[in-house]
């Protein structure tokens, strides 16, 4: 049985411009639940994570969102860290010049450095006193960012594609990473247009035109996606009887 909320959005709006992006999007994340979620590009999946996280121009234009309770509609990126949600982008942070070490000691009561690169299948032997620059590959930037989510111990994480360019040396060690998680106890958002990624989540919700068009188990859900999203020649295309 599915333990209680510990996160809700509640008919969320988001319009940039004049083009409006979500359009009514209602979400319920358990504790220690991972639910995915998946659909074409342009359908508004980076756009709910940024509003999530709160970051610099990406207010709900209406509804809102609670986590454990807390109203965080308002609250700053920093006032949401400090409640324990955090996000890993689809591009890691740029942080040239700092050191593996450096980079996972910013948070000193957290997990240790040593422990985090271990979490992610990396020698701390040979990663903590490297420098983050371009001499590390996609893959080693990525896993060292989802080192740093486990460093702050978060309760919930948004993991915004982390299989984007990704070599498959580093696949491996990504999908054990995002399993670690639940392990851990952290809620799951799962940005994903991988099907084999998806298949991870307790649950999966579609994203379609701004709105969830269906969500259930992964393979209900990718098998409705295969069928009517993949094949619409454009973003808003899909019969409006199936958005109902």
């Amino acid at each position: 049985m599915m333990n209680k909320s510990i996160f809700e959005v509640k008919n969320i709006y988001y319009q940039a411009g004049k083009t409006e992006i979500l359009k009514g999007v209602n979400l319920k994340i358990g504790k220690n639940e991972m639910r995915a979620i998946i659909g074409v590009n342009g359908t508004g999946k980076t756009t709910l994570a940024a509003i999530i996280m709160g970051l610099e121009g990406y207010t709900p234009t209406e509804g809102r969102m609670f986590f454990n309770g807390i109203d965080i509609t308002n609250l700053s990126i920093t006032e949401r860290a400090k409640l324990g949600i955090t996000l890993a982008w689809q591009t890691p942070a740029d942080l040239e010049g700092i050191t593996v070490r450096e980079y996972l000691s910013i948070k000193k009561e957290g997990i240790s450095p040593e422990k985090c690169l271990r979490l992610v299948g990396l020698s701390p032997a040979l990663y903590l006193d490297r420098t983050i620059d371009e001499k590390l590959s996609g893959g080693e930037r990525k896993r060292i960012e989802f080192a740093s989510v486990f460093s702050i111990k978060p309760k919930l994480v948004i993991l915004d594609e982390p299989d984007s360019g990704i070599d498959m040396t580093s696949m491996d060690a990504i999908k054990k990473a995002i399993q670690t998680f639940k392990e851990m106890g952290t809620a799951v958002i799962l940005i994903t247009h991988s099907e084999g990624l998806a298949g991870f989540a307790d649950k999966v919700s579609l994203l379609c035109d701004g709105k969830i068009a269906k969500e259930g188990d992964v393979k209900e859900v990718t098998e409705f996606f295969k069928e009517y999203c993949e094949r619409c020649s454009h973003v808003g295309q899909m019969d409006k009887e199936i958005l109902k």
